[in-house]
């Protein structure tokens, strides 16, 4: 079992990973961020890499990697960071494959091991090609974390989870991410269905904002993936509510 699943599955619930892009605000304050996270409750931590066309990401975080952009960023430059830090949280890499092949699939895995990365998420990557990546993480502790969209029929769902690593992330909506005042009240079905075939948490991501939406949640998965609150609070400098947020959503009941 990856450390990442071990760890999830000995955490408190509702589970709660927050997601922040790396390098928005310069990459000297990544460690504190994640320390902040950490402290505040966070199961894990999900760090995104800017890149120029995100097709998963609502504008919000669109705005985020331009400023990561702006400010110098790469994933090199992340790598090299996340390689000095020091925690306990295990962390969740989200880039898009383009980066990884031009900075090289196998370099990519051997920087990781490096880091306290756990996991790694990539969007584009569907699991018809995973072969580009999956050679690469054999007898890695590293993570390939599958999302499974609301419109996949049912046996392509579980396929995807029942070779799922780490964690499945459940997407929420038919879209970008970004935040929304409502969900389908029908999503419960097809959470249940992922749950009864999955062995590793299961997370609902896409749109988490408020500690309603995290209640509704942890009725039926193991918690939430909430991006751009986090993503907007922290450019917005409002960490202390930001912290007290993560705290409350930490200790929800359904």
């Amino acid at each position: 079992m990856k450390t990442l699943t071990k760890k999830l599955k000995s955490h408190p619930k509702p589970l709660i990973i927050p997601y922040i892009m790396a390098g928005d605000g310069g990459l000297d304050n990544l460690a504190e961020r994640i320390q902040l996270l950490e402290e505040a409750g966070a199961a894990a931590i999900e760090i995104g890499i800017p890149f120029s066309d995100p097709v998963a990401d609502g504008p919000v975080i669109q705005l985020a990697g331009l400023r990561a952009f702006e400010a110098g960023v790469t994933l090199e430059k992340v790598l090299n960071e996340l390689a000095e830090l020091q925690t306990e949280i295990p962390l969740i890499v989200m880039t898009y494959f383009n980066p990884v092949f031009h900075f090289g699939t196998q370099r990519f895995v051997e920087q990781l091991k490096k880091t306290p990365v756990k996991g790694v998420i990539i969007p584009d990557l569907p699991a018809e090609e995973s072969h580009f990546l999956t050679p690469y993480l054999q007898e890695t502790d590293l993570a390939l974390i599958p999302l499974v969209s609301l419109t996949s029929p049912k046996e392509r769902v579980q396929k995807l989870v029942e070779q799922a690593e780490g964690l499945v992330y459940a997407v929420t909506v038919n879209g970008t991410t970004g935040e929304r005042p409502a969900f389908d009240p029908h999503l419960q079905e097809h959470f249940d269905f992922i749950r009864r075939i999955s062995e590793v948490p299961v997370l609902a991501g896409f749109g988490v904002s408020t500690l309603d939406h995290v209640r509704f949640f942890s009725r039926f998965s193991d918690g939430v993936i909430i991006g751009s609150k986090v993503v907007q609070a922290f450019h917005e400098k409002r960490e202390e509510e930001l912290i007290s947020f993560i705290q409350q959503a930490a200790e929800s009941e359904s």
